[in-house]
């Protein structure tokens, strides 16, 4: 069934749109490529690496490019957005997938008249305290939290809450430059390098113990039409302070099971008190020991960590189609899950560069029917420095025990070796 804001399954108009990527990354490449390739739109590129970067086929496809100095700040988006209208005509949407640009295409998209998510709910995104204020205002259910503008903010909120804390920016995104206090002398470290003050504050958050997960949902105008439900092992705090763990995210094909139903209510009202238009959205959760779930994050972009692969690999589809099909037009058709699908994230042992990789033949042995993608690290490889290591590989079928069993059974057998001079 098409999903369509209005109920016609007909596209009215052919538009121009301006895609803003700061950077030419794999993952943003395969964004940029799917809204180039929708029949009729002229799609123009904002960015600050220059085009001969673009892989050749992608460049043919667009029907401009401006470089711009900083694609992350908004008055040189909007300059580069006024530049391309010429070339490309009257510009109907702007978009992006980073999170750090949801604000400043919020505020492109107001300066012109443009349709699509504003500044102010972008805010609701991005800014990790005023979402939580906005959740709790509206009864749901997360982590308390304080912005702390000053060293006896921070102390004054961990003696009304106690350790555990975490302390993270406002505006992070995921878990990177989180941290977790247990102590005193944790939280005196923390001030000492961070130095809190009102115009650099510090979010500090109480810490919620459980299982985590993902929740990522498709919504057109509001509306959620679609979701999709992912668990990590173990949850990305831990990964980000043990840099040898070697972790998985799960996506089980069960992905309407009652046993979810609380999250899915939580997560359609966080939604809609935050202020979702039309996208593709990715939330953190917890479900607490005593069954309850608390809302971590929320970003109105897709997710990381692969999930966006998962999702493609679990329903037969091209996510990033469907992604710019929904972005340009209003558009989704909701598809089957077919299988679950998991991703094993190999993870270095030392530091380093990789010296050689354990247990691949075992693994190939054990486990190479169920791979659909794979990215193994190479010897001389240098040491990762974000959270998905130096590898990868994917697994999908259509029992969810079989890919996770498989998926802790490649953790276990398969072993990078870091030495040497990094």
């Amino acid at each position: 069934m098409l999903i369509r804001s209005g109920g016609s399954d007909t596209v009215p108009f052919m538009p121009s749109v301006v895609f803003v990527a700061p950077f030419f990354l794999p993952t943003t490449l395969r964004f940029i490529d799917a809204v180039a390739s929708l029949p009729g739109v002229a799609t123009g590129l904002v960015s600050q690496d220059p085009s001969d970067r673009l892989p050749p086929a992608l460049r043919a496809r667009l029907a401009a490019h401006e470089r711009v100095e900083d694609a992350l700040d908004a008055e040189r988006i909007l300059a580069g957005t006024r530049a391309l209208i010429p070339r490309i005509g009257p510009v109907s949407r702007v978009l992006g997938t980073l999170e750090e640009l949801q604000v400043p295409l919020g505020i492109v998209r107001e300066r012109l008249g443009i349709e699509g998510m504003g500044a102010e709910a972008a805010r609701n995104f991005r800014d990790k305290s005023r979402m939580k204020t906005v959740l709790r205002a509206a009864g749901l259910p997360c982590a308390r939290h304080r912005l702390c503008a000053a060293d006896a903010d921070a102390w004054g909120f961990v003696r009304e809450i106690g350790y555990p804390v975490v302390a993270k920016p406002p505006a992070g995104a995921g878990s990177k430059n989180t941290f977790r206090i247990d102590d005193d002398a944790g939280l005196k470290e923390c001030l000492g390098w961070m130095h809190p003050s009102p115009a650099q504050p510090l979010l500090l958050e109480e810490f919620v113990v459980g299982e985590e997960f993902s929740f990522d949902t498709v919504s057109i105008k509001g509306r959620p039409v679609w979701h999709s439900i992912t668990r990590y092992f173990p949850g990305p705090l831990d990964v980000m302070r043990n840099p040898w763990i070697q972790w998985c995210v799960l996506l089980p094909r069960e992905v309407d099971h009652p046993a979810f139903d609380d999250m899915k209510s939580v997560a359609y009202r966080s939604l809609d008190a935050l202020g979702m238009g039309t996208g593709l959205c990715h939330m953190e959760w917890f479900r607490r020991k005593d069954g309850s779930v608390a809302v971590s994050e929320v970003g109105a972009r897709p997710p990381g960590a692969q999930i966006t692969n998962l999702i493609a690999y679990a329903h037969d589809i091209d996510i990033w189609k469907a992604w710019a099909k929904l972005m340009v037009f209003d558009v989704f058709d909701p598809p089957e899950r077919k299988y679950a699908s998991g991703i094993a994230f190999l993870r270095g042992q030392g530091s380093g560069r990789v010296v050689r990789v354990h247990g691949l033949d075992q693994a190939q042995k054990e486990m190479g029917h169920l791979v659909v993608e794979v990215s193994l690290p190479r010897e001389g490889q240098p040491q990762g420095s974000g959270y998905e290591g130096e590898g990868f590989v994917i697994l999908r079928h259509p029992e969810t025990s079989v890919v996770e069993k498989a998926l802790q059974r490649v953790v276990s057998l398969v072993r990078v070796e870091l030495g040497g001079a990094s």
